[in-house]
């Protein structure tokens, strides 16, 4: 287990010490997400804020939230500027007014954050055994402006940006949501 965590807290650690020292990206654009916990009704309870701030090296999404399940969740910009539920063979499904990934140049492929196919695939959202999650994620390839009216949407399950073996990288029910405005 350790040594499966390793690589991944260099890697965070690296962000950090990169987003605490680089100079202000000259278009510093910040946005505040609202997210709240999604079922089959609609939205449920708040449950904190992810920042979204754009820096020379690509988006930065600084989660503050509270109440989720520990572990790696499926963390992705979804097309649509909504979080309700939808329904899937006459059944309603939570958040899925969302929409899919966002994928403006319709790729059609989950390749993650750092190759070519869906812009909304983002790193996986790490949240600590308190149920806290404050770990940033860097998604290069994005800015907060052009995710105007899209969603930010957190999956129950990790997401391993493959179809195989699990659709759309495993990541399951939507399970918290948050619209991004201006």
């Amino acid at each position: 287990m350790v040594k499966r965590l390793k690589p991944l807290i260099i890697a965070l650690a690296a962000l950090i010490v990169v987003i605490a020292f680089a100079p202000a990206y000259a278009n510093d654009h910040i946005v505040s997400v609202d997210v709240n916990l999604t079922d089959q009704r609609g939205l449920g309870p708040a449950i904190g804020t992810v920042t979204l701030k754009d820096t020379r090296y690509g988006l930065v999404l600084t989660p503050n939230l509270i109440n989720l399940s520990p572990g790696m969740h499926g963390f992705h910009i979804h097309t649509n500027p909504a979080c309700g539920p939808g329904f899937k063979q006459g059944e309603p499904v939570a958040g899925l007014a969302a929409g899919g990934h966002f994928d403006p140049f319709e790729t059609g492929s989950h390749e993650g954050p750092y190759g070519s196919g869906h812009l909304g695939d983002l790193p996986p959202l790490f949240v600590a055994t308190d149920g806290t999650a404050t770990t940033p994620v860097l998604a290069p390839r994005l800015d907060a402006s052009f995710l105007k009216n899209r969603s930010l949407m957190i999956h129950m399950h990790g997401d391993n940006f493959s179809d195989e073996p699990a659709a759309l990288g495993g990541g399951g029910p939507r399970l918290a949501c948050g619209v991004i405005g201006e």
